[in-house]
């Protein structure tokens, strides 16, 4: 903001009344950072009464904005108003999905961006993004490379399109990869005139890569592989196609050619399957991973959704929200959409989370389905909300809660991660 903008804001905010001619002058002053007594040296007024006149100023502000400003902290408070006035003109978003790249309810989690834009930067990148389900891989991702798209060709490929008897084929998934990664790059699939029997498969695919498409790009290619942790539990292709990542990464070392691309791979747990130290992808590159918001986060969440909880009597509501779901992305804009759109208390919504008539219904019931088909997996959750206390389980099943994000690992020991999961599933998981 400049400083006719913000005063325009400050206009708004004290009508009926406006600021007098010294008013704005002292206020320009700080803006620029003056002290009271510089205004005062360069104006034809006392100090003291400088003093007392942007005393009176700040107060004004204060009551305006519900909130205490002073000299020291008006830029912020301006700015936040600012944002808020934008969002109050803006429609609210449905949260049925990875967020756009430029919608206003994307929360940024600094410096997590940046970091990811200055890796991609760097020829042979590898960028590894790990969180729980729902928690803005995705919206991440499409930050991201929307912010790059005139530097680099941008494809993403998600292992979820990959046909079940192609993933446990790695012969199958690598033609399915280079069918793919050409398709979105406008590229003539030529794969068979690369494949050779006796060379092998990743001899075969990397020459494709290599000498057909990397060749031919003007701009380096950063390649997204999404939903990579689908192949964990096909162990022999995954070892074969994680080794391939890796050995592809490395050789940016080697070759200028392998510079141009740049690798993301977005995963919901850690690998479990066996690999080689010097074969994983996991043990190289930038590791990203993604936490909750915090509290001033969730509130910069809430206030784009025309919630102004800053208000005095407001200041227990988020708390009593994040006693429920923490500082989970997804969960906390369906509440602020519904809380926002529909004639519905935080009271009502905090009653009803755990029940059958609850804003989170359809991704508790979709747990739910995961355990009518799992028992095993729903009798290691049953253990962990059953205790308030850290519990130990077998790797792959805690990996597996870990990826839904119904757990959280505090090293070998899990724990619940939200009290909505611990309330909802306490009873269900009986008869299972």
């Amino acid at each position: 903001m400049n400083i006719e903008e913000t005063l325009a804001i400050v206009d708004n905010l004290v009508q009926p009344q406006r600021l007098s001619t010294l008013q704005e002058m002292i206020f320009r002053e700080c803006w620029e950072g003056k002290t009271y007594q510089q205004i005062a040296e360069n104006s034809d007024y006392d100090a003291d009464y400088i003093r007392v006149v942007g005393s009176r100023l700040w107060q004004s502000l204060t009551e305006a904005c519900e909130e205490k400003v002073t000299k020291n902290n008006f830029r912020s408070i301006l700015r936040q108003q600012s944002r808020q006035n934008i969002t109050n003109n803006i429609p609210l978003e449905l949260p049925d999905g990875p967020i756009a790249a430029v919608s206003n309810f994307y929360i940024e989690r600094p410096p997590i961006e940046e970091i990811c834009r200055l890796e991609i930067a760097k020829p042979g990148a590898l960028v590894r993004i790990k969180a729980a389900k729902n928690m803005g891989k995705k919206s991440l991702l499409r930050r991201i490379l929307a912010d790059e798209e005139s530097k680099y060709n941008t494809v993403k490929l998600s292992l979820q399109q990959v046909d079940s008897k192609i993933i446990n084929n790695f012969s199958q998934l690598i033609r399915w990869f280079c069918a793919n990664l050409c398709s979105a790059l406008e590229i003539e699939n030529i794969i068979d005139e690369y494949w050779d029997k006796d060379l092998g498969i990743k001899v075969s695919c990397t020459s494709y890569l290599q000498d057909h498409i990397l060749d031919q790009l003007d701009k380096p290619l950063v390649l997204a592989l999404d939903k990579l942790h689908l192949i964990f539990e096909h162990t022999e292709t995954a070892q074969e196609f994680l080794s391939l990542l890796r050995f592809w990464h490395e050789e940016a070392n080697n070759l200028l050619i392998w510079q141009k691309l740049r690798l993301i791979v977005i995963q919901s747990t850690e690998s479990y399957v066996p690999l080689n130290f010097n074969q994983s992808p996991f043990n190289v590159g930038l590791p990203v991973t993604l936490p909750e918001f915090n509290r001033e986060q969730m509130m910069d969440l809430a206030q784009r959704h025309q919630l102004d909880w800053r208000k005095s009597a407001d200041s227990d509501n988020l708390t009593t929200l994040m006693n429920l779901i923490g500082g989970h992305p997804y969960l906390a804009r369906l509440a602020f959409y519904n809380l926002a759109k529909y004639n519905l208390t935080l009271q009502e919504l905090v009653a009803n989370a755990p029940t059958e008539t609850s804003i989170y219904r359809d991704i508790l019931r979709y747990y739910l389905a995961i355990f009518y088909n799992k028992p095993m997996l729903a009798q290691a959750f049953k253990k962990v909300i059953s205790s308030y206390e850290p519990i130990q389980l077998e790797s792959i099943t805690a990996y597996q809660l870990e990826s839904l994000g119904l757990i959280k690992l505090k090293g070998n020991e899990a724990i619940a991660s939200f009290q909505l999961y611990r309330l909802y599933f306490k009873d269900r998981l009986n008869n299972l």
